[in-house]
Formats: structure tokens, sequence, C-alpha cells
């Protein structure tokens, strides 16, 4: 009985290590799998690799930044397919921050690089290796996160772009207005003032119109719309226009906003819209090749050329000029024929 009891004493010693074995190793599988459940969930791209470097393991967030699936045991430092520096320069596999942190234990986190997919697309990324280690603090191998920052780029790149061109409008704007200042003439201090404030209200409708569109371009027929609203619509409109839709360049529209004032401007003093009947109809067409604009004013008085060269001639005349035009006047005794023709290529928005 006695050595019954002991054999049977010695057995169940036995079956339970095996037994709490077993248990942990059921407890150890379902832990891996809850983590890579857990990683698998993560939006930002997880892999391993052992201390060779060899992949060991993959999220489903890395074949969506790589555009594959790597190869357990065989692909080597990253899962992506080709890699090059930010200058755009090949970099090889084995010199990446993940290989960089395996061979030399140096853990280069916060860089960034571009990986180009199978298909050719390319993203920008930024890599944060962690080395793992054993208990005795010797390394088995490292986990890697790729952080896609492709949009962010763009974004930044969006905004140095956006920075240029605002710097670069500022100052096309800014020799605008010195010009105006030196072409602008008063008898009095008051006349200049009058004078000078009516070319940068044209200017500004000019940039409103700009601004609202996002800079996309000023249309045309806004622009003339901005420049004669006091004589447009009401009981007795004296201003008619006509054309089709088209969207001025940002420094065509300013050239545009300046021709437009001084017709207007010299309409209200001396022609069409000085008197209760005048009437000016503005109207313009284009193709492939060529913009045609007509001013035309009746029921004045009589246009005469002035004597001399006057101011608002000159703005014109130049602003013809920036448009790559000519600008012809018709003096007749039912009134001023002013025609703009210039050339379509740099006056438009071009799509795309």
């Amino acid at each position: 009985m006695t050595d019954l009891l002991s054999s049977t004493a010695t057995q169940g010693q036995r079956e339970l290590p095996d037994a709490l074995r077993e248990i942990e190793s059921s407890s150890l599988r379902e832990a891996e799998r809850r983590y890579r459940e857990v990683l698998n969930a993560l939006p930002a791209a997880v892999y391993t690799t052992d201390a060779q470097g060899r992949v060991t393991f993959y999220n489903e967030a890395c074949v969506a930044l790589s555009g594959r699936r790597p190869k357990l045991g065989t692909d080597e430092w990253c899962v992506t397919w080709r890699l090059y520096w930010p200058d755009g320069a090949p970099m090889p596999h084995d010199t990446c921050p993940m290989a960089v942190a395996l061979k030399e234990g140096r853990e280069i986190r916060g860089a960034e690089a571009i990986a180009e997919r199978p298909d050719g697309t390319r993203i920008v990324f930024t890599p944060y290796p962690t080395l793992l280690r054993n208990e005795a603090g010797e390394v088995v191998g490292a986990i890697n996160m790729l952080v896609d920052i492709t949009e962010r780029k763009a974004a930044e790149d969006r905004q140095r772009l956006l920075a240029n061109e605002v710097n670069h409008r500022a100052n096309n704007l800014l020799t605008v207005v010195q010009a105006m200042l030196r072409m602008t003439e008063g008898q009095t201090v008051a006349e200049f003032k009058q004078a000078l404030n009516g070319r940068i209200k044209a200017l500004a409708h000019a940039h409103g119109l700009l601004a609202r569109s996002r800079w996309h371009g000023a249309d045309l027929q806004h622009l003339i719309g901005e420049e004669l609203a006091a004589h447009i619509g009401g009981d007795l409109p004296r201003v008619w226009i006509s054309g089709a839709s088209l969207a001025l360049e940002a420094a065509a529209a300013q050239s545009m906003a300046m021709i437009l004032h001084e017709l207007a401007t010299n309409a209200e003093k001396h022609g069409a819209l000085s008197g209760a009947r005048g009437r000016v109809l503005v109207e313009w067409r284009h193709d492939d090749a060529m913009l045609s604009l007509r001013w035309t004013e009746q029921d004045g008085p009589p246009a005469s050329q002035p004597e001399g060269r006057a101011v608002g001639f000159t703005v014109i005349e130049r602003a013809a000029g920036h448009l790559q035009g000519r600008a012809t006047w018709d003096w007749r005794p039912e009134g001023l024929v002013f025609s703009l023709v210039a050339p379509i290529s740099g006056l438009v928005v071009q799509d795309g």
C-alpha cells in the first residue's frame, strides 16, 4: 500500500508541472493572439525583425503603406519595396534607420524617408525603430513603426508655395502702386488724392475678386461690374456689358482694372457718363488666340482728343503694354470708342 501511494504521488508530481506548462503555453498563445490583433488594428505600420534584421511580423497597415506583402523570414530591415533619402537619392535597405539600430545599437527616430511602392507611387514616412532585448540585455530583435507623413509634407509644400506667392503678389502690387504715384497728377492736393484714391480702389476691386476665387482668377465680367457698379441696373441703366465669362490671371486682372478705371473716370468727367442721357456699352469676345474688348460711348458730349498727353491715357497704354496688347481710341462726335486687342496667352487662367 505504501509503495502504491508513493508511486501515485510521484506520478502526480510529474503531471502537475506538465499541466502548469500547458496552462502557461496556452496563456502565452492567447496573449500573442491579442497582441497581434492590437497591432493589426493600429493605423500605423508596425513590424518586427529578429536580431539579424529578418522580418518576423508585420501588421496590415504595413501592406497599405508599402503596397506589398513582405516575405517573413526573407525580407530584411524594412517592409518597403524601395527606399530613398529625402533628397531623392536611393537608400539601400541595409542603411535604413532599422538597420542602423540593429547593427550599431543607435535608435534613429523622427528621421524622414521616402518609400516607393511596386506600382511606382511614393510616400514620405518617419520611422521609429526600437531594439528588443532579453533579460540579459542582449538584442534579440527590433520593432519599428512607420508613420505616413505624405499629407503633412504636401501641406507644408502648399504653405511654402502660398507664402512665396503672397510675397510675389505683394511686391508686384507695391510696384504697381509706386508706378501709379509717379503718374498721378493734380492741380491741387485734393485732386491728387482723388485721382490716386480712385486708382487704388480699382486695384482693390481686382484683388477682392481674386481673393474670393482663392486666386484662381478674376472674371472679366465681374471686374467690369465692380468698376461701373454705380451705373449698372436701376430704372435708367447707363452701362450695358456683353461677353462670355473669362477668368483673368492676377497680373492681367490688375492691368485690366486700371484700364477700366481710367475709361470710367474719363466717361464720368468728360464723356457719356458726365450727362444725364449718355450710355456706355462694354463688349468683348475671344478665341484661342486673341481677346478683343470694345468700349463704346453714346449720347454724351462729342468726343475730342485732349490736348497734350493726359495721364489717364498713359496709364491705359502702359497697362495695355503689360497685357502685350494694343490700345486704340476713336474720337467720334457721338462719343469715344476705345478698343483693346491682346493675346489670350498669359492673359487668362490656364486649366490645371
